[in-house]
């Protein structure tokens, strides 16, 4: 278990015009009446504390009477260009419970909570400055993980759904104690294949804080799965295991979980697996994934020193030449992606 250090400050990248074009094609990139910016002439907070009375790093902001009005309608607005292509026939019948702010990590992201009048059922969006490195990582997850993400980009303002979930450091504190001897193995299975999927399309930092657990009962059994919720960090350290969420001391839990319920054969099984499954939907995405490579390939959303790191690292892992001659951080996440792909069929990603 390492003390891993992630760059205090990870400077926002700057959405190039070819990935507004990529986010135009595939419907992210949609015109929204309000920025990031403008949330930003709020007039006072107060702290944000969760039931136990702790500091949540989150406050509440507070705008005059006349800008909180149009506030409130531009943002649900927002909500249902997010959630209803923009049908605003709804829009008498949700109400903007809170805007948080939160000043710790790098987005600073606004949390919204919108609720329906009608039955007080209520969910979250985020609104945060667009960052090229992140809205990658949004489209990686989207295309190789289990799960469809929701988001819109419109100039430099981005625009997240909320992924529900037990916040991983909670749920390890709090939740994995009780579990079961069988959820517990099928606890340690996941974390597993997460942290296989994190590595191999270069998911930084995910510590315990920065995914979410997520229980779905299925008979008289829960199944948990593993979610990142935090995109920040795609493609930008140049520390190999930093894409590697076992080597976080706050994982250290879910890494012994792992040596307890497992042998090594069923590890290696469900890297196998997951690697499997990778490119299955690596197949399913072939043009898709092949334009946003191209727009990473002409990116740069990381340090030079970084990326000469990351890529010596990875050669001496794989032995793959292609590395060494990597100029970016596209170039070292498509001949990562190539060489899973070369471990089942002899062809380059163009040609899936």
């Amino acid at each position: 278990m390492q003390d891993l250090k992630i760059s205090k400050k990870k400077p926002s990248f700057p959405i190039t015009a070819k990935l507004h074009t990529y986010l135009t094609e595939y419907n992210r990139d949609i015109k929204i009446p309000i920025f990031y910016d403008d949330l930003l002439r709020f007039q006072g907070s107060v702290v944000v504390y969760d039931k136990d009375d702790n500091d949540t790093l989150w406050v509440r902001v507070f705008y005059d009477d006349f800008e909180r009005e149009e506030i409130d309608l531009s943002l649900k607005k927002v909500y249902t260009i997010l959630h209803s292509d923009g049908n605003e026939n709804t829009i008498p019948f949700l109400n903007v419970d809170a805007i948080d702010y939160c000043t710790f990590g790098n987005s600073k992201p606004f949390r919204i909570k919108i609720r329906n009048i009608l039955n007080d059922n209520y969910t979250y969006f985020y609104i945060k400055t667009a960052d090229a490195s992140r809205v990658y990582g949004l489209e990686l997850e989207h295309m190789l993980s289990p799960y469809n993400l929701n988001f819109l980009v419109y100039k430099n303002t981005l625009i997240e759904e909320h992924i529900s979930g037990i916040p991983g450091d909670e749920f390890i504190n709090n939740f994995l104690d009780k579990c079961s001897k069988y959820e517990k193995s099928q606890i340690a299975k996941e974390f597993v294949k997460f942290n296989e999927r994190c590595m191999i399309r270069l998911l930084g930092d995910m510590r315990s804080y920065n995914y979410v657990i997520v229980p779905t009962h299925d008979f008289d059994n829960v199944v948990y799965k593993i979610r990142a919720i935090d995109f920040d960090q795609q493609s930008y350290e140049g520390k190999f295991n930093i894409y590697r969420p076992q080597f976080f001391k706050e994982n250290l839990k879910m890494v012994e979980l792992v040596s307890k319920s497992m042998q090594k054969l069923s590890i290696n099984q469900y890297k196998t697996e997951e690697r499997s499954i990778l490119v299955k939907r690596l197949k399913s995405f072939q043009d898709r994934i092949n334009e946003l490579l191209a727009c990473m390939l002409e990116d740069s959303i990381s340090k030079e020193e970084n990326i000469d790191l990351l890529k010596m690292t990875i050669f001496e892992y794989t032995q793959d030449v292609n590395f060494k001659n990597c100029n970016n951080m596209g170039e070292i996440l498509k001949f990562s992606l190539e060489f899973l792909i070369r471990n089942y069929e002899n062809v380059s990603l163009e040609n899936l």
